[in-house]
């Protein structure tokens, strides 16, 4: 059984999902937040749109060190940006998936903070949590919308919204 190709569907299938989503979200509510302890929705949708970048980092990289790197959200001003971005990280993690070989998805990747260890997981895995940090963001997004009265797209079937009775 070749593995790239059910990855790769499964990203094309939570890739158009997660733009319904992020289509959704309005630039005059980027600063709101459901609570102090989370993330304002403009950090929480600009790392669901870099979130498919994870793939290309996954197949470039041995590890991310939190320690060393100078990450910088991308400062998004606009719903058509913040897509736009989702659209380019989208592009860049599709691109290695149809050209990785499936020996790609075996070495080891690690997560780590200098010298502590969050993670070792092969790329494979690294894909997959990608993938799974999608969906849970997606569904924090999801909650945050409905907070707002701002009614939520469909994911795996209509949604509350989409209903008809």
């Amino acid at each position: 059984m070749q593995i790239l190709p059910l990855l790769l569907k499964e990203f094309d299938s939570e890739a158009i999902i997660t733009k319904k989503f992020l289509e959704r979200v309005p630039a005059d509510k980027f600063s709101w937040k459901p609570h102090e302890k989370s993330m304002t929705l403009q950090n929480l949708t600009v790392h669901l749109a870099e979130l498919p970048h994870w793939v290309s980092m996954a197949f470039n990289t041995s590890e991310l060190d939190f320690g060393t790197m100078d990450y910088k959200p991308t400062v998004v001003s606009s719903t058509s940006e913040l897509v736009a971005l989702f659209q380019k990280s989208l592009a860049e993690g599709r691109n290695s998936l149809t050209k990785a070989k499936e020996e790609d998805l075996l070495p080891i990747w690690t997560m780590r903070n200098g010298e502590q260890i969050y993670a070792k997981m092969t790329k494979y895995e690294v894909i997959r949590h990608s993938l799974n940090q999608t969906t849970h963001h997606r569904a924090q997004l999801g909650v945050n919308l409905r907070l707002l009265n701002i009614p939520i797209p469909g994911s795996y079937g209509p949604s509350a919204d989409e209903m008809t009775f």
